[in-house]
C-alpha cells in the first residue's frame, strides 16, 4: 500500500487555537527564564550573539491533533548527523511534550517528523542508585525554569537523581557532561528503544553497542553505532533485556561536585567508525572547548544574515526559523582513514564513496527551503543535491522521500523541481548529466511507488497525459505534480542542450489542463471515461486531493500561472479570485478522511479563508498577485501571515525540515520563487528596513525598504543597483555578485 502521511490517524480536535497558545518556557536573549513574555520592542544588532535569539522550543508545543510545529528541540550542529533531544515520554512518536514535568533521557534521535517516525535512536539517563531501566520507571523530574537550550547547549537538572546533565554536540558525536550532588554508586542508561540491538564491546572506560531500531526506509543490514568512553572512571555494564528493549548500564562511583564526562561517538558504518569520529570531532577537546566551538559554528552560518530594524519578537523569529532551516538534511557521510567521505548507503545496503545525506521531503520543502538555499548556501546546496546523485547511482532511481533512504510517502516525484530550480539558478557542485538521466527515468519508465521510487500512475499520465480517479485515488494532485515535474525536467533538458526532450517534456506540462473544469474554474478529478468525478464539492478534503480541498489545489501548477490567469479572465479577474480565496470562511468537509485532520483544525483556527498556510500545496499563490501585477496585495497578505501567524514560540503548521522556516525567512526578505524552475524572483516587500546578506568569497547582498511605516500594503518603485526594476520579477543573475536592492515601500 502506497503510504501518505494523510493515511496515519489523526483523531481528536485542537486543545486550542493557533493563535491562543502560551509561549512555553519564555527567555531573555540571554538565556535566562522570564517571568512572562515580553512585548516586541526594538532592539540595537550591535554586538548580537544570534545563538542567543534562538529558541529551541520553538513549535513544540504540539499534539497529533493540532501542530504549531510539530518539532523537536533539537542541540545540533547544522546538517549534523547526530541530533540531541528530550525524551519525555517513548510510548508515542511525539516523545517530547514541553507540559510534561519528567524525562526519560537525552535521546540521539534521527526523526525529522513524527509521522514518519525515528530510527538509530539511543537515549542516554544518568541515575544514582539502581533504579528500574524501564524508561517509565527510571524517570526524573526536572523543573522547567532550569531547563536551558541553545542549538550548541543543553542543560538540565535532574531533581530524582541529584544531578546536573549538560551536552553539547559536533556533527556526528556529543560530549555529556555529569556532575552529581552526592557521592556514591551511580550509572548512565543507554536505552536502545528496541531487542534487535546489542552491547558488542565492553572494556575499562569504553562501551560499545548497535541498535537495529527503524520504522522503514532502511535496508535489512542497517545498524546505527554508538561508542561511549568515559574520561573519568572506569565503567561496568550490565544488560537488561525488557519486554520491548534493551538497556545498557554503564555502573560507576560518582564523587559529589566532580565533573564526569562521556565521549560519545555515532556511525551508521561500524564501531570502529564511531570510534574514528571521536578521535576526529572530540580528540581530547575539554567540555567547555567544544561548547565554544560549535557555538562559533552556529554564529557563522547564522550570520549569513544579519537584519536590522527588527523588534525583539522579530529577530527571535527570524533566527529561530533560521536555525530550524539548518537542521535538515542531515548529513550521513563519515570520513574513513584517509579523510575522504563514505557513506553507508540506505539504498542498497553497502559502504558507497561519497557525500549522502537523508531526511527530507521534497514534497515539504521544494516550495520554499530549496530555493532559499540557492540564495543563501549555494555552496552546501550543490553538496546536498551530489548526494540525491548518490542515491540515484546506489539505488537505481531518485528517491521520491529519503528517510533515511526509499520511503513511500507524499505524492509526485518533487525532486524534479529541486533540480530544475537548481539548473535554472546556476547551481554548481553535482553531476549535471547523471541528474537529467535520474529525472527522465522516473518520467518515462514505470518504477515502484509502493517501494519509495518512480511517479504514481505514470502508466497512464504517459498513455492520457493526466491521471484518472478511478485508476489512483489521488489522480488530480497526482497529474498537477507530474506536470509540474515534466516543466522542470524540460528546464534541465534545455541547459544540457537536450533540445528534442526539452521540447517533448515541456509539451507534457500541459497536459494537466485536461482537468481544469472552465466553468467551476477548478482542477478536479477525471474517470477513465472521461467524465468529471461527481459528485464535486471544493470545500471536501481527500478523494482525488491530498492534505486539502479543490481550493488548496486551485492555484496550482505553479508552471502555467498565465494559463490560469486567462481562464480566470484576466490579470484584475485572477486577482478577486486569489483574494476571494482568503476572504472568504474557513469551513471544511472531512470528506474521504472521515474526521477532522490537523491540517483541517489548523486553517479553522485562523482568519485567512480557505488559504491552509499550515500545509505546504498554497505557500506559493500570495506571490500569484504580484505576477498578477499587483505586488502591494501579496506585500499586505505576506506581512500579515508573517506577523499573524509565526512568532518565536508557534509556526502554522507542521514545519517539515525547514519548509515553514524557509518561507517566513524569504518572506522577511521581500522575494520569492512561486514557481522553482525558472530563473527569476518574485517580488514582495521586505518585512525589516535592511538586510544584509554576506557569503564567504566577500560578495553581499543589501536589501532595504524604506518608507516602511507607510499605508499598509501600498508600494512604489523597486531599484537594483541604483536602477529602477521594471516589473515585479527580479533575475537570479542579479544575486551572483554584489546587489543592493531598493524597496521604496
Amino acid at each position: 500500500m502506497r503510504v501518505n502521511r494523510r493515511q496515519f490517524m489523526k483523531s481528536g480536535g485542537a486543545a486550542s487555537l493557533l493563535g491562543a497558545a502560551v509561549p512555553l518556557f519564555p527567555k531573555d536573549a540571554d538565556g535566562a527564564v522570564r517571568e512572562s513574555a515580553d512585548e516586541p520592542r526594538p532592539q540595537s544588532d550591535a554586538g548580537t550573539d544570534l545563538t542567543r535569539l534562538v529558541n529551541v522550543l520553538h513549535g513544540t508545543d504540539s499534539t497529533m491533533a493540532f501542530s504549531r510545529g510539530n518539532t523537536l528541540p533539537i542541540v545540533a550542529l547544522p546538517f549534523g548527523m547526530a541530533h540531541w533531544t528530550l525524551q519525555t515520554s517513548h510510548e508515542t512518536p511525539w516523545f517530547f511534550n514541553p507540559h510534561d514535568v519528567r524525562m526519560e533521557g537525552i535521546r540521539c534521535t534521527h526523526q525529522f517528523s513524527p509521522w514518519v517516525d525515528d530510527y538509530g535512536n539511543a537515549t542516554f539517563l544518568p541515575f544514582l542508585g539502581s533504579p528500574n531501566p524501564d524508561p517509565g520507571a527510571r524517570a526524573s523530574s526536572y523543573r522547567p525554569a532550569e531547563l536551558h537550550l541553545s542549538p550548541q547547549y543543553m542543560k538540565v537538572r535532574l531533581t530524582r537523581y541529584r544531578c546536573t546533565l549538560e551536552l553539547t554536540p559536533t556533527e556526528r558525536c556529543a560530549i555529556l557532561r555529569v556532575t552529581f550532588d552526592d557521592s556514591g554508586a551511580a550509572g548512565l542508561f543507554i536505552d536502545l528503544s528496541v531487542l534487535e540491538s546489542e552491547m558488542t564491546n565492553s572494556s575499562g572506560r569504553t562501551v560499545e553497542v548497535l541498535t537495529r531500531a527503524n520504522k522503514g526506509g532502511v535496508p535489512k543490514n542497517f545498524a546505527t553505532y554508538y561508542r561511549v568512553e568515559s574520561d573519568d572512571v572506569d565503567v561496568e555494564t550490565k544488560v537488561s533485556e525488557l519486554h520491548d528493549r534493551r538497556v545498557v548500564a554503564l555502573h560507576f562511583k560518582a564523587e559529589a561536585g566532580v565533573p564526569l564526562t562521556f565521549r560519545i561517538g555515532t556511525s551508521f558504518l561500524s564501531s570502529e567508525q564511531a570510534s574514528r569520529n571521536i578521535r576526529l570531532e572530540l580528540a581530547r577537546r575539554s567540555f567547555d572547548e567544544v561548547r565554544a566551538s560549535s557555538g562559533e559554528t552556529w554564529e557563522s552560518w547564522l550570520g549569513r544574515v544579519r537584519i536590522q530594524g527588527a523588534t525583539e519578537s522579530q529577530q527571535r523569529t527570524f533566527y529561530s526559523c533560521l536555525y530550524r532551516a539548518l537542521l535538515f538534511p542531515r548529513m550521513w557521510h563519515e570520513p574513513d582513514e584517509t579523510g575522504k567521505m563514505i557513506h553507508f548507503s540506505p539504498y542498497n545496503g553497502t559502504v558507497s564513496k561519497g557525500v549522502m545525506y537523508a531526511d527530507h521531503g521534497y514534497w515539504d520543502d521544494y516550495k520554499a527551503w530549496y530555493p532559499m538555499m540557492t540564495l543563501l548556501y549555494p555552496e552546501r546546496l550543490g553538496e546536498i543535491l551530489q548526494a540525491w546523485v548518490n542515491a540515484y547511482h546506489e539505488g537505481g532511481w531518485f528517491p521520491q522521500f529519503p528517510c533515511p533512504g526509499y520511503r513511500a510517502c507524499m505524492t509526485g516525484s518533487l525532486i524534479d523541481s529541486v533540480f530544475g530550480d537548481a539548473f535554472a539558478k546556476g547551481i554548481t557542485g553535482f553531476d549535471r548529466e547523471a541528474a537529467y538521466a535520474g529525472l527522465k527515468k522516473h518520467a518515462t519508465q514505470v518504477g515502484n511507488p509502493a517501494a519509495g521510487y518512480g511517479r504514481q500512475g505514470i502508466e497512464e499520465y504517459l498513455k492520457r497525459g493526466w491521471v484518472p480517479s478511478d485508476v489512483v485515488g489521488d489522480g488530480a494532485v497526482e497529474t498537477l505534480d507530474s506536470a509540474y515535474g515534466d516543466f522542470c525536467i524540460a528546464q534541465v533538458a534545455r541547459s544540457l542542450r537536450k533540445t528534442e526532450d526539452a521540447n517533448m517534456f515541456e509539451q507534457r506540462s500541459k497536459g494537466w489542463r485536461a482537468l481544469f473544469d472552465h466553468d467551476a474554474l477548478f482542477t478536479r478529478g477525471k474517470l477513465s471515461n472521461g467524465n468529471w468525478l461527481e459528485p464535486f464539492d471544493p470545500y471536501s478534503w481527500g478523494g482525488t486531493y491530498v492534505e486539502g480541498a479543490a481550493w488548496q489545489y486551485r492555484f496550482s501548477p505553479p508552471h502555467d500561472t498565465e494559463f490560469l490567469i486567462e481562464a480566470m479572465g484576466g490579470k484584475e479577474a485572477f486577482v478577486k479570485q486569489v483574494e476571494g480565496m482568503l476572504l472568504q470562511s474557513p469551513k471544511f468537509n472531512v470528506g474521504s478522511y472521515g474526521q477532522e485532520i490537523h491540517e483541517m483544525s489548523e486553517m479553522a483556527a485562523v482568519d485567512f479563508g480557505q488559504y491552509a498556510h499550515s500545509n505546504q500545496p498554497v505557500h506559493h499563490i500570495l506571490y500569484l498577485l504580484s505576477v498578477a501585477g499587483r505586488r502591494d496585495r501579496t506585500k499586505y497578505w505576506v506581512h500579515r501571515v508573517l506577523g499573524e501567524l509565526y512568532s518565536p514560540d508557534i509556526f502554522p503548521g507542521d514545519e517539515d525540515t525547514g519548509s515553514m522556516s524557509a518561507w517566513y525567512i524569504l518572506g522577511c526578505l521581500g522575494i520569492f520563487s512561486p514557481c522553482p524552475g525558472r530563473s527569476d524572483w518574485t517580488l514582495g516587500s521586505p518585512l525589516f528596513p535592511k538586510a544584509s546578506i554576506t557569503f564567504p568569497d566577500g560578495r553581499t547582498i543589501q536589501i532595504e525598504s524604506r518608507n516602511s511605516s507607510a499605508t499598509v500594503g501600498a508600494v512604489h518603485g523597486v531599484t537594483v543597483n541604483g536602477k529602477p526594476l521594471e516589473g515585479n520579477l527580479l533575475p537570479h543573475d542579479t544575486f551572483k555578485r554584489n546587489a543592493h536592492l531598493v524597496f521604496e515601500d
